[in-house]
């Protein structure tokens, strides 16, 4: 038996590559197919099923390309409903893969139709729990995605969840592994440590919402309470996990289409596509095509695409590096934005070659922001979220979180000029770009964020002032 748990740092997901006797199975597999089908003819072995454990909000599944390439079925747990062939799995079904079984454990509150899958191993002993959602390492599943689906209160959902892990999770063996299906860095949770793996005792002993003296309404309390807003882009991602959507490999003939300046222009002309460059911020900011939105390949960019553009149908053409276009539009595919247009074919060079027009952001360093800059007078803005705020910012600063700038943005006087920064520039950049594509050429963004600036003279505080938090 081998357990391969396959990471994305991106989107902080695990997937996992199961195999025994010749069979396998995969749990929560990403969008593109081929690194399975990789795994699978490099072991030689047939795939059996695909075991999905929700409709995965932030981000598409697999299970559709998959099953389709290795006639292997989707499974889903109870109360699931997708709108193609699937095995509905009843709670304590037993599949067999090789010499071991996956048992369905049904636990809804996440979701209704959220499922762990328990392996029994060769021996006959409980090995190892692929918990999805339901239960992270530090965490658990957030209440409050599935309430429109469910026609459930968060409130009722918690319950729910608090009754699936009392009764189902926290009963198994201590030594029973963990596998979650996300890690610190998801929105599917709000305390979800950086470990990947852990186990049932494990969690039993630091996982905040297993105590096991705690009430259902000290579960619930806990469980809801400091829940951020979800991304918007995720009901979309639940809709397509549920309902199907384009095959990779046609995205991926679609996307990776080169364009010249010319055919480029016209096409966003055309169009109205939205130029999104995926350039590092140190980069984009020089130059770049009037009303490009930065979001750079190199941080969480799937996710914030998913945050910032929210439409999932919208057009998109590209400027990437040079050889980055392939990793780009199959990142993109991972949340569900399959209309890429195509790229620029030789990037911003290309572009400045042409003699076309290109725009730059006003970047000033840390020091000469110290210098600068007089809190109390001059408008600070902090995208940072409200916890790095909290922790410490420049004295006087606003909090106005970059996942809320679609919110926020209407409030900006156009006339009246501010300061701009996150913790390096990554955030800060996106939030420039997105300002400057609306119009608003009011501020200056500062190069390295909170981290140059703390190493300055600039005062600074902890103390959260609350008519600085605006949303």
């Amino acid at each position: 038996m081998k357990i391969e748990q396959i990471y994305t740092g991106c989107l902080a997901q695990g997937a996992y590559y199961i195999t025994s006797d010749g069979e396998a199975a995969i749990i929560d597999p990403l969008r593109e197919t081929q690194p399975y089908l990789d795994r699978i003819n490099r072991d030689g072995v047939k795939l059996r099923y695909i075991f999905e454990t929700h409709f995965h909000a932030d981000f598409v599944s697999g299970h559709l390309d998959l099953s389709h390439k290795t006639k292997a079925p989707v499974v889903y747990g109870p109360n699931a409903t997708p709108a193609f062939n699937f095995i509905a799995a009843k709670h304590n079904q037993e599949f067999e893969v090789g010499k071991i079984k996956i048992r369905v454990l049904h636990t809804p509150g996440h979701t209704m139709e959220s499922t762990c899958y328990l392996l029994i191993d060769e021996s006959g002993k409980e090995h190892a729990l692929f918990s999805g959602d339901t239960l992270f390492i530090g965490d658990v599943g957030r209440p409050d995605l599935a309430q429109k689906a469910a026609s459930m209160t968060m409130e009722q959902l918690a319950i729910t969840l608090y009754h699936s892990l009392r009764n189902h999770v926290m009963t198994l063996p201590d030594d029973v592994i963990v596998y979650p299906a996300h890690g610190a860095g998801s929105a599917c949770g709000k305390n979800m440590s950086k470990e990947t793996v852990s186990t049932i005792g494990e969690q039993k002993k630091y996982n905040y919402a297993l105590r096991k003296d705690m009430t259902e309404a000290e579960f619930v309390k806990e469980v809801t309470e400091g829940l951020l807003p979800p991304p918007a882009y995720f009901g979309m991602n639940v809709a397509m996990n549920k309902t199907g959507y384009e095959s990779f490999d046609t995205i991926m003939s679609k996307g990776l289409k080169a364009l010249s300046v010319n055919e480029f222009e016209t096409i966003a002309e055309e169009t109205n596509a939205l130029i999104l460059d995926t350039r590092s911020n140190t980069e984009f900011y020089k130059a770049f095509i009037p009303q490009s939105v930065n979001i750079g390949l190199g941080g969480d960019f799937a996710p914030w695409v998913g945050a910032l553009i929210v439409d999932v149908k919208q057009p998109l053409l590209l400027i990437t590096d040079i050889e980055k276009e392939q990793e780009v539009v199959t990142r993109l595919s991972r949340v569900g934005f399959d209309n890429v247009l195509g790229y620029l074919k030789g990037g911003i060079n290309a572009w400045q070659s042409a003699g076309k027009e290109t725009d730059s952001i006003n970047r000033i360093t840390a020091d000469e922001f110290a210098a600068a800059v007089k809190p109390g007078h001059d408008m600070i803005i902090d995208v940072r979220k409200e916890s790095e705020y909290a922790a410490e910012h420049v004295q006087d600063a606003y909090s106005k979180p970059l996942a809320y700038i679609n919110n926020w943005i209407k409030d900006i006087n156009p006339s009246t000029h501010f300061y701009l920064y996150c913790a390096g520039g990554y955030r800060s950049m996106m939030a420039a770009s997105i300002l400057q594509a609306r119009g608003y050429r009011n501020f200056t963004e500062v190069d390295g964020g909170f981290n140059a600036i703390s190493k300055t003279n600039i005062a600074k505080t902890d103390f959260v002032c609350q008519s600085k938090i605006l949303k």
